[in-house]
C-alpha cells in the first residue's frame, strides 16, 4: 500500500469525523473471510462480494473503509460496520 503517513493524518471518517488507521493484517483476513461467505454488508446494505487488498479502520475500531487501488474510499455508504466482525 502507498498511502503515506501524511495522507493518513488528513484523512477522516466522512461520517464521524474520527481519525482512521492502516487496518491490521489479521483483521483483514477475518473480514474477508466474511466476504466469501457472504456476510458482510457496507452502509448501503449491499452484500460485499469482493475481497479487500487493504482498508482503513477509524481509531475508535467502528468503520472500515476499503482502499481500491491505492485510494482509499472514503465515502459513508461504503463503509464498513466492523461490528460485523465479531
Amino acid at each position: 500500500m502507498t498511502i503515506s503517513e501524511d495522507m493518513l493524518k488528513i484523512l477522516c471518517c466522512p461520517v464521524s469525523k474520527r481519525p482512521v488507521k492502516i487496518l491490521d493484517k489479521s483483521m483483514l483476513g477475518k473480514l474477508n473471510e466474511l466476504i466469501e461467505q457472504g456476510k458482510i454488508k457496507d452502509n448501503d446494505d449491499q452484500i460485499l462480494e469482493t475481497p479487500l487488498t487493504d482498508a482503513l479502520i477509524t481509531d475508535d475500531g467502528e468503520t472500515i473503509y476499503r482502499i481500491d487501488d491505492d485510494i482509499p474510499v472514503m465515502l459513508a455508504l461504503a463503509g464498513i460496520k466492523a461490528v460485523q466482525i465479531s
